[in-house]
């Protein structure tokens, strides 16, 4: 079975990248049959407006040429993230949390009644059955300690719709080590199974 990998690259450095040199390692390792969507947040991402709310928040019969147009890129986020069987991210910290544009994209994919539920038992999932591979890289924080806002949110973000199989590959600390981290961190990749 052919699998589907959605690549999502958030450090805006296009060269020198840890992360991306990292996605490209796991991404490697998917074997010559995966096909794989990339999506790189360099440019950036557009910020939710009103207009993009009120868009979101109408039935969908009900809404506006204008609104649908509105709504476009998100949806096409959306159908990426739903059509991928695994989703590799890179994820710098950046000042201790995640990068402007991937946060951009956490909201532009986190969307009632498409990427989640909300239920008698509270919010539901709806991506479900998918895996995610996160390649964190941080100059001085520490993933996991108390100034790491960017981990813990990701993991989150991905529960919270839906996708809980998720592994991170750590190279944090690189201000300290960068060889001795990347090293670690490219021999976790290459420990990772071989999907299927």
């Amino acid at each position: 079975m052919t699998q589907h990998i959605l690549r999502i690259d958030a450090s805006a450095r296009r060269t020198g990248s840890v992360t991306r040199g990292l996605t490209d390692r796991i991404v490697a390792r998917s074997g010559p049959d995966a096909t794989v969507t990339t999506r790189d947040l360099a440019s950036g991402l557009p910020q939710i407006d009103e207009a993009w709310i009120d868009a979101n928040f109408t039935r969908v019969h009900e809404r506006t040429d204008a609104q649908r147009e509105c709504l476009a890129l998100s949806d096409s986020l959306v159908a990426e993230v739903q059509a991928a069987d695994t989703i590799v991210i890179g994820l710098p910290i950046y000042n201790f949390g995640v990068p402007a544009a991937l946060k951009a994209w956490i909201d532009l994919i986190a969307r009632a009644g498409v990427t989640f539920q909300y239920s008698a038992d509270g919010p539901k999932g709806l991506l479900t059955g998918k895996r995610a591979i996160v390649a964190l890289a941080s100059g001085g924080t520490e993933m996991g300690s108390d100034i790491d806002f960017a981990s813990g949110h990701v993991r989150h973000v991905l529960g919270f719709v839906g996708i809980t199989d998720v592994t991170f590959i750590r190279a944090d600390r690189t201000a300290l080590d960068m060889d001795g981290t990347v090293k670690f961190a490219r021999a976790a990749v290459d420990a990772l199974p071989v999907a299927a």
